[in-house]
Order: C-alpha cells, then structure tokens, then sequence
C-alpha cells in the first residue's frame, strides 16, 4: 500500500505531467489569475460539503482544494519563483513556530492560552516581516505602493476576501492591541447608535419615503434617490453589517458562514411555499402578501416539526 507521502508525489507528478510539453492544452495555457476563480469557488465548495456533513462530497472537494495548491506551485517552479517544496517546507515551519507549547517550553494547558500565544506570535511574525522588508534593495517602491501596511497591525488584511470575512479581520487585528469594546452590550448600543443614524438619514428620503421596488421586472419602478443620500445611506448600512460583524467576532460566531447558512435556511422555507402554490396551479406572483406570509409561517412550522 502507498505512503501518503507516495500518494502526494504521485499528485505532484500528474500535475506536473499536464503542464509539461504534450501534456492537456487547457492545464498549460492557464496562469495565475485565471486559476483564481476556481480557487475560490473550489473553497466555497469546501465550506459546502462541511455545512452538509457530506464527508463524501467533502473528501473530493478537498481534493480539488488541494489540486489548486498543486497548480499554483507549478506554475511557480516553472517561472522559478519556488515549489512546492518550498510550500511545504514554510507551511511545517510556521506549525512548529506556532506551537512551542507542542515543540517547545512554552506552556498552554487551555485552548484560550493557545490562542493568545498564537495571536502573540503572529503580531511578532508581521514585525519580523515589516523589519526585514525594510533590508530589502526595492523596500522604497514596496513603501510606496503600500505606505501604509508596512507597519500596520492591518498588514496582509487582503481586501480581495468577502467583506463580511475581511471585516471580520479587521475588527479581530484591532481587538488585539486592544481597540475593542468592553463587553457585548456596548455593541449592541453602537448597533442602536448606527440604526439611529441610518433612519436619520432617512428623512432626507423623497416622499413616500422607502418602499419595496414591487413585483414584476427587477429595477422597475425604482425611486429616484439624490446621489449624496444614496452615499451616506451605502455609508450607514456599511456601519450596520460592520457592528453585526463585530457581535459576531464577540461571540465567536463566523459571519460568513451563519449567514450562508441563513441564506440556504431562506431559499429551503421560500421553495417550500412555490411547492405548495404549485399544487393548486399558482406562482407567488399570483397570491397576495398575506397569503405568501400565511405560507411562510407555515413553513418555519413545517421545518421545526421535521427537525431532529
């Protein structure tokens, strides 16, 4: 029976077999930025399979997860940046580092003790980082391109990430040099301050005031909105989901993930209702609101009768 480590060079092989000469015509026309797309809807199938419990699905998907790594590599080694040698040597060191209450003195005997050691030595990694570029003969056009991150305990905070993930970053980064609120409460108090603004805002509204776009075409009938207004509300919303972002981080909760999961809980509820319409030959455009609300509580009802 193959080692793992047979397994994993056998990958690395076929990987490299389909970008060599002779090898598939799709694998070595692709490059760096157009494997990104599937790099991402790869992860999102990842998350997928995990929200399923589909340990199946997940076992190929992570596969698929893990051919992303293989390609990206490759095509490194070819353009000789590195390998993925070097990918694997940097991955078991930071493991090692990240750990010295494993191989190290350090002692931690609780989760909460882990984390703070590994928070410590990330802060310590993106210093070690920030001095050493400073040696670096092109630090001044890096300096220039990044003025700002070089020194930031924001650093490496990619803004390519979903937002949601990324505020999440941010306000957990910032937490840990202590800009963070003292207990839930006073969040949930800046979420009350933001809505206030939101709604103050919401005078300025041209009469009626807000309303739903209606049924039909989507964008019909759409409100005129002033451009400055349309900025500040985008402004408070944006503070809105960055508060909610921050409850979530206080309570350990990941905001990417609860609100996937509420949007496949929405889309379950909602495709219930259109099943039942259909059986008396009727689509939601044709029922009044009511109704469709009647519909839904039936299946919020129907849901947690079934569950388990």
């Amino acid at each position: 029976m193959a080692t793992t480590g047979e397994r994993f060079e056998r990958a690395v092989g076929i990987m490299e077999r389909l970008r060599a000469p002779g090898g598939c015509p799709w694998d070595r026309e692709q490059t760096f930025d157009s494997i990104k797309p599937y790099t991402l809807e790869e992860t999102y199938e990842v998350l997928e399979a995990i929200d399923n419990r589909d340990w199946d699905e997940l076992t190929g998907e992570l596969g698929d997860l893990i051919l992303q790594v293989l390609f990206y590599s490759e095509m490194a080694k070819e353009q000789g940046t590195f390998s993925i040698d070097d990918v694997l040597d940097r991955l078991s060191s930071k493991l090692v580092n990240r750990h010295p209450h494993v191989f190290g003195d350090v002692k931690a005997d609780t989760a909460a003790e882990v984390k703070r050691n590994w928070e410590a030595l990330k802060v310590e990694e993106r210093r070690q980082r920030a001095r050493e570029q400073e040696t670096l003969p092109d630090s001044s056009a890096v300096a220039e391109k990044h003025p700002k991150d070089r020194h930031s305990v924001l650093a490496g905070v990619s803004s390519a990430m979903p937002s949601l993930l990324e505020a999440a970053k941010l306000s957990s980064r910032t937490a840990q040099v202590g800009f963070d609120w003292p207990n839930v409460e006073g969040l949930f108090d800046k979420l009350q301050e933001e809505t206030n603004e939101l709604r103050e805002h919401l005078k300025e509204f041209p009469p009626p005031g807000p309303r739903p776009q209606g049924r039909g075409v989507a964008g019909s009938g759409r409100q005129s909105i002033p451009e400055e207004l349309q900025a500040n509300l985008e402004e408070e919303v944006g503070d809105l989901f960055f508060v909610m972002v921050n409850i979530a981080r206080y309570l350990s909760v990941d905001p990417e993930s609860a609100l996937r999961k509420t949007n496949r809980k929405f889309k379950r509820r909602f495709q219930w209702m259109e099943e039942r319409l259909q059986e008396t030959g009727r689509t939601p455009e044709q029922v009044p609101m009511e109704e469709l609300e009647s519909l839904w509580q039936q299946a919020k009802r129907q849901e947690r009768n079934n569950a388990p």
